[in-house]
Formats: C-alpha cells, sequence, structure tokens
C-alpha cells in the first residue's frame, strides 16, 4: 500500500522522535544511579570494597556482620546520602590499582588504606582519616626487640601493604628474609606457628590481635612512618562523593561521633 507524500513525512517525523526518546530512556538506564547529588553504581545503596579480615577496621563478627572502625564511618556516608552501605569482600591488590573503582564493583574503598603518592596516580582519596604507625609483633618470650635483631631470620609481611613496602626497603641493610602473605589471618598464623620470628604490620591491627589473645604475643617494636588512611574512590570521575565523604569526616570530628567511634574500636584517641 502507498501513501501520500505528507503522510510518509509526518510518519517519518514521528518514528525519528520515537527513536531518540528510546535512545534517551536507554542512556538514562546505562547511567549511575544518583543520591542527593552523588553518583553511584547500585540505587539505594552505597557500594564498598574492602579486604577481610583487617580488624579493628573492617572483620565479621559471630553473627557474620561486617563490622569495625571504617565500616562505621562510612555508614555515616550512606545516612547523609539516604541510602545503605553495601559491603564487598575483594582482594586488596584490585582495591590498591584502582580496578575494582574502575569497573564499577564499588562507589570507594575502606580497607585501612594508606595514602601514598603511588596510589595517588590510580585513585582519589579523601582526607586523612586515622593516623596509623607500624609495628613488630612477636611471639612472648622471643628476644627480638629491634629489626637488627632478625638478622638471617624470617620477617613475615602482608602482601601489598605499607608495611611490607617499609620491611623490603630495610631488607638488605637489616638482612631480612622477607616472607609474603596474602592477607592478614595468614600472617597472623605464621607467626603463631613459628613459620616467620615477626611480623609487620599497622599497629591498631596487632593491638587489635593482642586483645583476643592474652599473654601470647607482644609488640616489639613500633615505628613512626608518618601514614594517614583515607578512602579511595575512583581517580578523577566522582568529585561529589569525594566532596561529601570529606564533608562527613569532618562533621563527625567537630560534633564528637568521629571519637566515640575511635575509642570504641579503637581505644583512647592519642591527644593532638
Amino acid at each position: 500500500m502507498r501513501f501520500p507524500s505528507a503522510v510518509r513525512q509526518a510518519g517519518l517525523v514521528v518514528a525519528v522522535a520515537a527513536l531518540a526518546l528510546t535512545a534517551g530512556c536507554a542512556k538514562k538506564d546505562d547511567s549511575e544511579v544518583q543520591a542527593s547529588g552523588v553518583k553511584l553504581v547500585a540505587a539505594g545503596k552505597l557500594t564498598v570494597c574492602t579486604h577481610l579480615p583487617y580488624p579493628p577496621f573492617q572483620s565479621k563478627d559471630a553473627s557474620g556482620k561486617v563490622t569495625g572502625f571504617d565500616v562505621e564511618i562510612m555508614d555515616l556516608v550512606a545516612k547523609e546520602l539516604g541510602v545503605e552501605q553495601t559491603i564487598i569482600d575483594t582482594p586488596f591488590e584490585g582495591i590498591k590499582s584502582g580496578q575494582d573503582l574502575n569497573t564499577g564493583k564499588c562507589d570507594a574503598a575502606a580497607a585501612g588504606m594508606t595514602i601514598t603518592d603511588e596510589r595517588r596516580k590510580v585513585i582519589d582519596f579523601s582526607d586523612p582519616y586515622f593516623d596509623a604507625t607500624q609495628a613488630m609483633l612477636v611471639k612472648t618470650g622471643k628476644p627480638y626487640k629491634s629489626l637488627d635483631d632478625l638478622r638471617g631470620r624470617k620477617l613475615g609481611v602482608q602482601a601489598a601493604t605499607t608495611g611490607r613496602d617499609y620491611a623490603k626497603k630495610l631488607e638488605a641493610e637489616k638482612g631480612l628474609k622477607l616472607v609474603e602473605f596474602e592477607d592478614l589471618a595468614a600472617l597472623q598464623q605464621a607467626v603463631a606457628n613459628g613459620q616467620v620470628e615477626a611480623a609487620i604490620n599497622d599497629l591498631p591491627v596487632w593491638t587489635e590481635y593482642l586483645k583476643k589473645n592474652p599473654g601470647g604475643f607482644e609488640v616489639a617494636a613500633e615505628f613512626d612512618t608518618g601514614e594517614q588512611y583515607g578512602f579511595p574512590v575512583k581517580k578523577d570521575a566522582n568529585p561529589e562523593l569525594l566532596k561529601k565523604i570529606n564533608e562527613v569526616l569532618a562533621k563527625a570530628k567537630q560534633d564528637g561521633t568521629y571519637n566515640t567511634i575511635y575509642e570504641k574500636w579503637i581505644g583512647k584517641r592519642p591527644s593532638a
């Protein structure tokens, strides 16, 4: 059946308009959802990547729920956005490299992660929220009081961490034999069963471990490396979320919420 030219043209206009509308709708579906003007990868959720276990910052309680210092801080951010926090356990390397953020696995990360210039090349960090110090754990009764005492002996480190980087810098000078472990639990077990003579990690992590294993271990040395933790977000991609995290941190420190969370998970906050 043939149609008059005017009718064909009108039909073409309608078809083009319908196609444009469809394309517009598709574009909207493919874009990130938003909460309070902040882009999120999933509706109604602040999706946060972490690497478990890393108490007291993040670990599972007896019921299997992920809890900790970092978790409660990010809960404040989620509340401010009017959404719920969803936590994804993923290898630390994927967080450190920025891959998990770049692929849309999560909006942000909370993994007791030290801010470094190298890491800033691939991810954006929030303002610092925790001052960290490295420390050396040994079994009670061991004679080691410094890295010098470990010459020719095995020192455990956690892969992809600044503790590992610190030990690596001193490996040749101190004559250390470094043994890397994928996660904190494996590192702790290595000290416990004598696979390594000592291990380096962040001081709050060892403090928490000592609480749960009284009498069996001790912190033999501390190393003031001047480290600070930050929350990572995707590089140059979500300034609104970064701004919101910083605003929540500032508010929590001002109204005392930060101190309450700090004392709950870490202990008495050091004087400024």
